[in-house]
């Protein structure tokens, strides 16, 4: 049973920094893509950025070069350090999970395992 388990939300400043974490657990595939999304209210859900096995990374614009995606593979953890946090950045952030060598594109349809999420919260 794959379990995610995210962590390190909460509520900042706009300029601020907070970086979330996801625990991976009970997947025995040798390459695996890892990716986080977010999804604000009222809002589709949308990919932040991915990571495949070999350390190759996307970003979506809206977060290029202030959101940085990382994992240790040691430990099967994943992390998102996101700076200069800005009010719509306001989400659930979700992690999530597909097997494969390579990521696919970040839509929401292509991961199969997914957390239960962590919110982040950014004021004015």
């Amino acid at each position: 049973q794959v379990q995610l388990v995210e962590s390190g939300g909460g509520s900042v400043q706009a300029g601020g920094s907070l970086r979330l974490s996801c625990a991976a657990s009970g997947y025995t595939y040798s390459r695996v893509c890892m990716g986080w999304f977010r999804q604000a209210p009222g809002k589709e859900r949308e990919g932040v950025a991915s990571i495949d096995s070999a350390g190759r990374t996307k970003s979506a614009d809206s977060v290029e070069g202030r959101f940085t995606i990382s994992q240790d593979n040691a430990k099967n953890t994943l992390f998102l350090q996101m700076n200069n946090l800005k009010p719509e950045d306001t989400a659930m952030y979700y992690c999530a999970a597909v097997p494969g060598r390579y990521c696919p594109p970040l839509w929401p349809t292509n991961f199969r395992y997914w957390g239960q999420g962590t919110q982040v919260t950014v004021s004015a």
